[in-house]
């Protein structure tokens, strides 16, 4: 019994108990007035009608009396056109009042003024005739269509209902008045109250029910509206990261077809869309892969392991040039354990493999251009040693090689640290305001003997004019030291060289130009690379570090550096400085 009571108990909490402030949200009334004045408009379409079709039935009595309304009293049968037609006038101004800012912004107290002007109205006409209207049908047609047409807002349902009651009741009886109807002349009975009473009763009740139920979907609405919301924000988030990552991002079949692609896979294979990627690899294995083995030892992989990593590969990209891929992969399978599809990452490592192929050639040319010179000088330390006798005299021109020989050792050691400091560290400058032609002219003073040698001519256009630049003196002089050098050693004697200097804006553009064999396109794209080394180089000793340098000494002062060249027209490389 208890447990039954709880029940009934918590039922009737749940159904009838007050909403929270958390529930009744500005959100939710501003919805509730947005309906219940779309509501209204049509309800007073409704009662515009309802009255006119009854209009027109007395109209249509003063000619042909119906016999049904002959039991009616005589004050009614000849006073009801007026108490229709006064409605008629009052809905009218009520549709007027619809359409005003007031109409929208207050719909309840619109509600309330139709519904009085029409259950009201009779009641004051018959007030003021003196006597009592139990309008019985007109306020069950009324309550009905409120209730039908605009059930929400409980209270003013009951505010509708109560005011029209109170008058009949209270003002009737106050007046001491009758009603106009000899066979029950009392203005109640058991059996109209009971009518009245329950009638209302149920009205209300059916309307609170059906606006806690709107309520209850409004906020279901709305919590949905925010989980699609998230929802959205996170698909939108997800899609970002899938459109926008570096790395390719792909699902693929068992059977080797592209199910999903990102752009940077497309990008990566050489086609501008991704759907170009799912729509054109039909046979992985065949069409990606120049060695189609790969696909078998990846599924093998996978079967094994449910996962790879690092899984290199050579592949063909859609116009048919050749890069390394690098795949991070994991098999997805259903909760049965089918296989639905591989899911992963593709990067593309042919910089990677470039570098590592650059990297093996670098320590190839360092055991090369180390191993010579230290093989020559100990080729004659050993020959010197084979003589038999104690005291072994060596000539000049022995120890002028011994000593040429550990200097391009030295040489080549310093450059290497140099360009592993300052790959790690930065160029460290000592800046000052400089003037630019002082610094060229100690590079030109210090190269005369190598320019004379190589029956090299300079041309040094630089003017005094120029403004001053806060760089650092000594690491310019390497600049112009290097870029000269390197046209010498790179070009038959008899090399006419020009310098220049002009200022451009904010920055001043020098130019080492000569008239040499020139350089390629393909040589001048990476020329400036760590450890490059032209074709033209042969057999020099040397890393291919100077123009690298150079780059970081410039690109370290805030300036460019490049080089504009063609083979059989000579080169003219070129670097900027900012003006102090």
């Amino acid at each position: 019994m208890s447990t039954q009571f709880t029940t009934v108990q918590r039922w009737w909490r749940k159904t009838f108990s007050a909403p929270t402030t958390d529930e009744t949200t500005t959100l939710y009334k501003a919805w509730r007035n947005r309906f219940l004045w779309q509501r209204l408009r049509l309800w007073l379409w409704l009662v515009l009608i309802c009255l006119l079709s009854f209009t027109l039935r007395d109209i249509y009595g003063f000619f042909s009396p119906f016999q049904e309304l002959q039991k009616l009293p005589q004050l009614l049968r000849t006073e009801r056109l007026v108490i229709n037609i006064a409605m008629v006038l009052s809905i009218l101004i009520c549709f007027a009042l619809h359409k005003t800012k007031l109409g929208r912004d207050h719909p309840d107290l619109l509600f309330l003024g139709s519904s009085w002007s029409i259950s009201l109205a009779s009641q004051l006409f018959a007030t003021i005739r003196g006597f009592a209207l139990p309008d019985t049908v007109g306020w069950s047609l009324l309550f009905l269509s409120q209730a039908v047409l605009m059930p929400v807002c409980w209270i003013l349902h009951l505010l509708s209902q109560a005011s029209v009651l109170i008058y009949y009741f209270g003002i009737n009886t106050a007046l001491g008045l009758k009603t106009p109807i000899p066979q029950h002349p009392e203005i109640y009975n058991v059996t109209f109250i009971l009518y009245i009473f329950w009638f209302c009763a149920i009205y209300d009740i059916g309307v609170y029910l059906y606006d806690r139920l709107q309520r209850s979907e409004f906020y279901a609405r709305q919590e949905l509206e925010s989980a699609y919301q998230k929802l959205k924000v996170a698909e939108a988030k997800y899609r970002s990261i899938f459109e926008n990552a570096v790395e390719g991002i792909f699902q693929s079949s068992p059977d080797g077809r592209y199910i999903t692609a990102n752009p940077a896979l497309a990008r990566i294979y050489g086609y501008s869309l991704a759907e170009e990627v799912t729509a054109n690899f039909t046979d992985i294995e065949h069409q990606l892969y120049i060695d189609p083995n790969r696909r078998a030892e990846f599924v093998r992989l996978m079967e094994k392991y449910g996962s790879v990593s690092e899984f290199e590969s050579q592949i063909y990209r859609r116009d048919g040039s050749i890069v390394w891929i690098s795949e991070k992969a994991y098999a997805v399978h259903n909760e049965q354990g089918k296989l639905l599809y591989y899911e992963g990452l593709i990067e593309d490592i042919t910089q990677r493999k470039q570098t590592e192929e650059e990297l093996r050639v670098f320590f190839h040319a360092v055991s090369h251009d180390l191993r010579n010179p230290v093989l020559g000088t100990l080729m004659v330390l050993k020959n010197l040693l084979s003589r038999p006798e104690e005291n072994i005299s060596i000539s000049r021109s022995i120890l002028e090689r011994m000593i040429q020989s550990s200097d391009r050792q030295l040489n080549l050691i310093n450059s290497l640290m140099e360009a592993h400091v300052n790959e790690v560290q930065g160029v460290i400058l000592q800046r000052q305001p400089i003037q630019l032609l002082t610094v060229i002219e100690a590079a030109i003073a210090d190269l005369e003997p190598l320019l004379a040698q190589n029956q090299a001519k300079l041309i040094n256009l630089v003017s005094a004019d120029l403004p001053l630049v806060n760089a650092d003196p000594t690491q310019l002089w390497r600049v112009f030291s290097n870029l000269i050098v390197n046209a010498l050693k790179h070009n038959p004697p008899e090399l006419v060289l020009t310098i220049n200097a002009t200022r451009k804006d904010d920055k001043i553009y020098c130019t080492v130009s000569d008239n040499g064999v020139g350089i390629s396109q393909k040589q001048s794209d990476r020329l400036f690379d760590l450890y490059f080394r032209g074709a033209s180089m042969g057999n020099s000793v040397s890393l291919g570090l100077g123009l690298y340098l150079c780059k970081q000494i410039i690109n370290a002062h805030g300036g460019e550096i490049g080089v504009n060249s063609a083979l059989h027209v000579g080169a003219t490389f070129w670097f900027t400085l900012p003006i102090s």
